[in-house]
C-alpha cells in the first residue's frame, strides 16, 4: 500500500511539473518551424529576438511609463510603433533603439500622443490576424515572409520579399475593412 501511495505521489508531481514543460517545449518547436522558413539566417532570427528584448527592455528602464512603445526586428532593422507625451521622449525612444548593439537601421513611427487604449490595442491586434488569415486565404506568398504589426488602425509590413510579394501583401492589408493606412518597411531580395 505505501509503495502503491508513493508511486501515485511521484507519478502526480511529476506530471504537473511536466506539464508545464509542454508550452516550453511546443513554443520551441513552433520558433524552429518559424525559422526554418524564414528567409534570414538563424543567427539573424535570433539576433533580431535579442534587439526586440533590449530595446524594449532598455525603453522601460530609461522612459518607463512616460511612453508607450512596441519593438519589431527583422533583419535588424528596428520598428518603433506606440506613442510619446513629447516629440523628445520620441526622439529618446529612437536613439535608445539605435543604441542597440547590432541595430542597422530604426524606423521610428512612433506618434506624439497620449497612450492608446486597450480597446485601440485590442481593434489593433484583431486587424492583425484579419490580415495575416487573408494572407493565408490568398495563398500567394509563405506568410512567415511578412511580419505584420499595427497601431491604431495603420498596418505596418516588413520582411524579406521580392516586389511581387511586397505589392500582393500590401493590396491584402489595404483592402481589409479596419485598416486606415499601411506602410511598408521591406527589404526586396529580387
Amino acid at each position: 500500500m505505501k509503495k502503491t501511495l508513493l508511486s501515485l505521489t511521484l507519478a502526480a508531481a511529476l506530471g504537473t511539473s511536466l506539464s508545464g514543460c509542454f508550452p516550453v517545449v511546443a513554443a520551441g518547436v513552433g520558433t524552429g518551424v518559424v525559422m526554418a522558413t524564414d528567409r534570414r539566417t538563424s543567427g539573424t532570427f535570433i539576433e533580431d529576438q535579442e534587439i526586440e528584448l533590449k530595446t524594449d527592455h532598455n525603453i522601460a528602464e530609461q522612459l518607463g511609463d512616460k511612453v508607450h512603445v512596441n519593438v519589431t526586428s527583422v533583419n535588424r532593422s528596428v520598428l518603433l510603433t506606440g506613442e510619446a507625451s513629447t516629440e523628445a521622449l520620441r526622439q529618446q525612444a529612437e536613439g535608445i533603439a539605435a543604441g542597440v548593439t547590432n541595430v542597422k537601421a530604426v524606423h521610428n513611427e512612433i506618434a506624439v500622443a497620449a497612450p492608446s487604449s486597450l480597446a485601440s490595442r485590442g481593434n489593433d491586434a484583431y486587424l492583425t490576424s484579419l490580415v495575416k488569415a487573408r494572407f493565408i486565404d490568398a495563398r500567394k506568398f509563405d506568410i512567415n515572409h511578412v511580419k505584420v504589426v499595427t497601431e491604431n488602425g495603420t498596418v505596418y509590413l516588413l520582411g524579406l520579399t521580392s516586389h511581387q510579394e511586397a505589392d500582393d501583401a500590401t493590396e491584402i492589408a489595404r483592402t481589409t475593412g479596419g485598416v486606415q493606412k499601411v506602410v511598408r518597411i521591406f527589404e526586396y531580395i529580387d
